[in-house]
C-alpha cells in the first residue's frame, strides 16, 4: 500500500510516542541507556514546528506507520530527528520516502544541509542514510552503543528542477 505523508497533528501524539517506543525496542534501545530519550514528544509544536522546522507523519490507510522530524540547528542547518517506521512496515521503502520528504521540506524551509544521528546497531538506518548521500561526520560511544553522526548537503530546489 502507498504511504501518505502529512504534517503532524496534536491528535497524533500518543500514537507517535507508541511508535517511537516500539521502534527503539526493536533495535535494543531502552530508557536510561544514554541514547534513548522522548522528552520532545509532548513538545512537538514547540521543538519542531514553532521554531521553523516540521514534523511529518506517514500513514498507510488510516494507520500511522512512520514519522520524522526536522529541527533547526541554525539558519542553514536542520537536524533530522525521530525517523521511525513501524517494524511491520519496514523494508517497503517507507523510510526512504519519509527521509526524502523531510529533506525536501528542509529545502523548502531554506536549509542548506541536514544532520542526524543513529546507532551502529541500526543497520537499516545506516544503509538508508548512505543511499541518500549522507556522509559520516563522527562516532561516539554512549553507554553500550556507538552513535554515528552524519550530514547531507542539500541541493536548492531551483537546481534540482532544472
Amino acid at each position: 500500500m502507498k504511504l501518505r505523508i502529512r504534517r503532524y497533528r496534536w491528535s497524533d501524539l500518543d500514537t507517535l510516542l507508541a511508535l517511537h517506543r516500539i521502534c527503539l525496542a526493536e533495535v535494543g534501545l531502552v530508557p536510561g541507556d544514554g541514547v534513548y530519550y522522548e522528552d520532545d514528544f509532548p513538545r512537538i509544536q514547540e521543538v519542531y514546528l514553532a521554531c521553523g522546522g516540521d514534523f511529518l507523519v506517514g500513514e498507510v490507510g488510516s494507520r500511522v506507520v512512520a514519522m520524522g522530524g526536522l529541527k533547526p540547528i541554525d539558519t542553514s542547518t536542520a537536524e533530522v530527528c525521530r525517523l521511525r517506521v513501524h517494524p511491520e512496515y519496514q523494508r517497503r521503502g517507507y523510510g526512504a520516502a519519509m527521509l526524502a520528504a523531510i529533506e525536501r521540506r528542509a529545502v523548502e524551509l531554506g536549509f542548506q544541509r541536514v544532520r542526524g544521528d543513529t546507532t551502529l546497531n541500526q543497520e537499516a538506518a545506516l544503509a538508508l542514510y548512505q543511499r541518500r548521500g549522507w556522509r559520516e561526520l563522527s562516532r561516539e560511544r554512549v553507554g553500550e552503543h556507538t552513535v554515528i553522526y552524519g550530514e547531507k548537503r542539500l541541493v536548492p530546489r531551483t537546481v534540482m528542477e532544472s
